[in-house]
């Protein structure tokens, strides 16, 4: 079956990608993911949707799901996440503590790496690791 979305890098570069590209990537990605869990499980309208997106996808609910996780991440994945928490970000919302918001990027970066490099079935798996998050 033909991709979707075609990914062309190789994994050498994506691995020389910033890993704030890898958490621009990764950002979108999860927040398809929930909102198609949502879609796919409820019969919400579209406000309520976004509603519950948020819950999900704030800095706050990716942090405290990344440190959730964390222990049942490969040494190259939490290495992902190391780059990912200490890339330099010079943006910082309004509404994020700043170690949520670098523990979020952190998470976007791993699911963006993951994603770009074809990973789908571990991709799979972690996503299955945060559905086990309770917000």
């Amino acid at each position: 079956m033909e991709e979707l979305i075609q990914r062309t890098k190789s994994p050498e570069e994506v691995n020389m990608l910033s890993p704030l590209t890898w958490a621009y990537v990764g950002d979108c990605i999860y927040e398809l993911y929930i909102r198609t869990d949502l879609v796919n499980k409820t019969k919400l309208k579209p406000h309520k949707l976004h509603i519950e997106t948020i819950k999900y996808v704030k800095a706050k609910a990716q942090a405290d799901i990344l440190k959730q996780i964390e222990e049942n991440l490969t040494e190259q994945e939490l290495d992902i996440v190391r780059r990912g928490r200490n890339a330099q970000n010079h943006h910082l919302p309004k509404n994020a503590d700043p170690a949520d918001y670098m523990y979020s990027t952190a998470f976007e970066g791993l699911i963006g790496y993951l994603y770009l490099t074809k990973q789908d079935e571990r991709l799979k798996e972690i996503f299955k690791m945060c559905k086990n998050y309770k917000i």
